[in-house]
């Protein structure tokens, strides 16, 4: 009996050893997100044995300097701007459009505890990366590169060039860009849960059947170096009319308004008779609106609602969206503040074009001055030099624009 129960003793803890190597063989969603980002995961990660391969050496390197210097050139200031023009920000920031983009929803808006970013892009996966086959890793790491390149050239990404970079290998979608956005931003992963909305806006987690027209995206929950945990939601699903009736993307949105909205490089969709729907729900729901003039058309915002301040100078459409050029921007633009950043399009700081619009405390219904109909433009102004990116910025991103943002 005693030998019998010794026996059973050492099976559990070898048992429990066993399952606990296991363990520690299973990279953290934390470690993973460093690894990627170029940036060393913890010491006893399954992980770190690889940061000794060239290939991650190389990319870590590449990521050090593109990251640094965009701090410098764009994220810093980005913070300094906040700091001086944003005041009493909201807990949540919505960012439609947004694709990958937590870089700059958080530096714009430092200060929420919730992110809602939305796109078409799928969430994607991204898998164990100790156990990739060899040669594997090198793959992965270039892809996450060059999928990187127009955002940390333009300060947007080139929608064709990211599905096609991030198809191409074992990691896939949006969400092994949120992980390196959130690395290089200071942050700690700590949970990764796919989510489900369904048709009322209600959410399901870990796979539960959120019904026919569920959007799907995913949870990340995550702390800066205060602590503090904070949550990134992004959904993948389609923002025109037809997409957002049918589903609850914005009746979940509206559970958490309001909040402070981000609109950048959104390929002009807002101006579109097609995405009304998304365009009243921001105006309706928004206490500020920063965005370049790919946002919201001014003839939306109603004066005796909003008061408007801009930086910067507009030139127009760049040539890829013409006709899209509004007056009423160029006369508003006349009283712009400068600005020490470029942002969307118009990413050179010259040329760049930023306006933040403040919600006034609701006074009753909409004044005549809030224009129902997309704005009639004149002929767009001459046309100026497509964006490319500084010599010393890389990798450079392909041709064949099809989508921006």
């Amino acid at each position: 009996m005693l030998h019998s129960l010794k026996t059973a003793t050492l099976a559990a803890v070898m048992l429990l050893a066993a399952v606990a190597t296991v363990h520690a063989q299973t990279a953290t969603v934390d470690d993973t997100a460093k690894f990627l980002a170029g940036m060393m995961p913890s010491v006893d990660s399954p992980l770190a044995p690889l940061t000794k391969e060239p290939a991650w050496q190389r990319h870590a390197k590449f990521f050090d300097t593109a990251f640094g210097q965009l701090e410098q050139r764009q994220l810093s200031r980005i913070r300094a701007w906040v700091d001086t023009n944003l005041a009493a920000p909201k807990p949540t920031m919505f960012y439609m459009f947004s694709g990958p983009d937590f870089l700059y929803a958080n530096a714009f808006h430092s200060k929420a505890s919730t992110y809602v970013l939305s796109a078409l892009e799928p969430v994607g996966s991204v898998p164990d990366l100790s156990r990739l086959p060899r040669g594997g890793i090198a793959s992965a790491l270039y892809n996450v590169e060059r999928s990187l390149g127009s955002i940390l050239s333009f300060s947007f990404f080139i929608t064709k060039d990211m599905k096609t970079d991030l198809q191409a290998g074992q990691i896939s979608g949006t969400l092994p860009i949120l992980y390196v956005f959130l690395a290089r931003s200071g942050m700690t992963v700590k949970s990764v849960s796919p989510i489900s909305l369904d048709d009322q806006g209600a959410a399901y987690l870990a796979g539960e059947n959120a019904g026919p027209n569920a959007v799907r995206g995913v949870r990340i929950m995550f702390a800066g170096s205060d602590g503090q945990e904070k949550t990134l939601y992004y959904f993948s699903t389609d923002l025109s009319n037809s997409g957002v009736k049918g589903s609850g993307f914005l009746k979940f949105c509206a559970t958490l308004a309001p909040g402070n909205s981000l609109i950048k490089s959104a390929s002009y969709l807002l101006h579109s008779g097609n995405f009304t729907t998304v365009r009243d729900f921001l105006l309706n729901n928004s206490a500020t609106i920063i965005q370049d003039d790919s946002g919201i058309p001014l003839g939306y915002y109603s004066t005796k609602k909003w008061r408007f301040f801009p930086f910067g100078r507009y030139l127009g459409p760049i040539d890829e969206f013409p006709g899209r050029y509004q007056d009423s921007y160029a006369a508003l633009f006349r009283r712009a503040q400068p600005i020490d950043f470029g942002i969307g399009y118009r990413w050179r700081t010259p040329e760049t074009n930023l306006l933040l619009s403040v919600r006034l405390p609701d006074d009753g219904p909409a004044s005549s001055d809030a224009t129902s109909s997309t704005e009639l433009p004149p002929p767009p102004p001459p046309r100026v030099r497509k964006p490319r990116p500084p010599a010393d910025i890389g990798p450079q991103p392909r041709g064949g624009f099809f989508f921006w943002r």
